[in-house]
């Protein structure tokens, strides 16, 4: 069956002509067709003549060059497709259409995939979990009353309910870590820059904390989409080139079994997590441990107070001004959390802005001097297990109210403030059957690096052979 199979065999089979590309598009709209209902993951999906039609074309093309030839890919409702709205699931937007895509979507387009439609987000992609009220919540895949976390959850979901290949998703407060987690996947924050964006007249004194990221069922998956995104741009000041292919990272057994690993726990009990998360990634750390992966518990002395500050700072500051650049003429209509973040961004000075700096740069020494012992670091990838996903989000942690809309995401932001590639890695289930992951956590433009060792992760555990039951 296609879904089981990875998509390097699917290309193979193409430039065969084993498999064509009318074939898998017809495979892939029959699941959507099949599931989608109850998981609500792809929205504003292609007419059904038109991607057969697209596919047939392709097929006559015969372009077995192209890299990614025929590939169906679904766009997150964040990012442009030219022909197709980017709505942002907020009903202020509902009708926009884009007159140019997203410097990725190009390079997608080039390479020769087809682009389906788009996945579901978070409203104005602001909140952890995947609902707005154009399209209603995304479902989790192993529970369909529960959350699929968010912002990029219609992503995860498509793929780990294998509707997709692999799919796109942004990041910016665990937008493509947390729904990995939340559906048995691969969720991928790469260093700011590496995935290039049109920043346009972004405010220089802001630093970069969302960047496109990728969700797959494995690292080899992912890494055919990654070598077609990756790379700079001109309209991208920030971005830069690794000259390298993310699907020739190998790691061999003698340098896998010297990687070191910090593993952060709670923070030293500054985190609030849900009971039995730490115990389900320490159950996985320990088998890396007994494959002689040398695994340190860490208790850091770090200044928690000063990165939540700055990143409050900061990410309030940047909502403020997407939501001033995207024209919403009556604030009062977005949600709860944007209007949180407008009110609290719009008092927000230079000088508040120098502060969330000087907090940022102390705290990225701190963990710079951390990082002089390892390979890695290590956190959880959710603070709570899959949640009601009618809820707008979660409240308590235990019996532990909290005090923003956003503190159950808090455990992102360390990578996400100082710029630090992380792929969250699949590491079990609870007793009720709902998944877990862990986040990998690299140095700033280590992602190569990375990559190799998700690999290598998933080579060992093989955790893409357990797939939600649908049916």
């Amino acid at each position: 069956m296609l879904e089981d199979q990875s998509v390097e065999k699917i290309i193979q089979n193409i430039k065969s002509s084993q498999l064509s590309i009318k074939e898998l598009m017809e495979y892939y709209l029959d699941r959507i067709e099949k599931y989608n209902t109850d998981l609500n993951a792809i929205i504003l999906l292609k007419d059904k003549e038109t991607l057969i039609s697209e596919a047939v074309k392709k097929d006559n093309l015969k372009e077995t060059h192209k890299p990614l030839n025929g590939i169906p890919i679904a766009i997150k409702d964040l990012s442009d497709v030219v022909g197709i709205r980017t709505t942002y699931g907020f009903p202020g937007t509902k009708n926009y259409l884009p007159q140019k895509n997203s410097l990725f979507v190009d390079r997608l387009i080039k390479s020769g995939a087809i682009i389906i439609g788009k996945t579901n987000t978070a409203e104005l992609g602001v909140g952890g979990h995947t609902i707005n009220r154009l399209f209603g919540p995304t479902s989790n895949c192993y529970d369909f009353s529960k959350s699929a976390a968010g912002s990029s959850g219609g992503a995860s979901s498509a793929v780990a309910a294998g509707l997709l290949p692999f799919a796109d998703g942004t990041d910016q407060m665990g937008s493509c870590r947390g729904p990995a987690a939340y559906a048995n996947i691969y969720g991928y924050r790469p260093t700011p820059g590496l995935i290039s964006v049109d920043r346009g007249n972004q405010n220089t004194k802001i630093p970069v904390l969302t960047t496109p990221g990728c969700l797959a069922r494995t690292p080899n998956d992912m890494a055919f989409l990654l070598d077609e995104i990756v790379g700079s741009d001109i309209k991208d000041d920030y971005s830069f080139d690794l000259n390298q292919s993310f699907k020739n990272q190998k790691i061999d057994e003698k340098d896998f079994i010297n990687i070191k690993i910090g593993w952060l726990s709670d923070m030293n009990t500054y985190y609030k997590i849900e009971n039995k998360i730490l115990d389900i990634c320490e159950k996985q750390l320990k088998k890396l441990e007994d494959l002689n992966i040398k695994i340190e518990k860490l208790k850091p002395d770090f200044d928690h107070d000063s990165l939540w500050s700055s990143w409050i700072t900061f990410r309030s500051k940047s909502i403020y001004e997407d939501t001033l650049a995207m024209n919403i003429k009556d604030i009062t209509t977005m949600t709860y959390q944007a209007i949180w973040e407008y009110n609290n961004g719009k008092n927000i000075s230079d000088k508040d802005l120098q502060i969330a700096k000087d907090q940022k740069n102390k705290c990225y020494e701190q963990i710079e001097n951390i990082f002089k012992n390892f390979d890695f670091l290590a956190l959880p990838s959710a603070q709570i297990f899959p949640f009601d996903k009618n809820l707008q989000f979660p409240k308590k942690i235990n019996s532990l109210e909290l005090d923003t809309y956003h503190r159950w995401l808090e455990i992102f932001i360390l990578s996400s403030l100082l710029e630090l590639p992380t792929i969250t890695v699949p590491v079990g289930f609870d007793d009720k059957g709902m998944p877990m992951g862990m986040q990998i956590i690299g140095k700033n433009k280590s992602d190569l690096k990375l990559f190799a060792f998700a690999k290598k992760y998933e080579e060992i555990f093989n955790f893409s052979k357990f797939k939600p039951l649908l049916d």
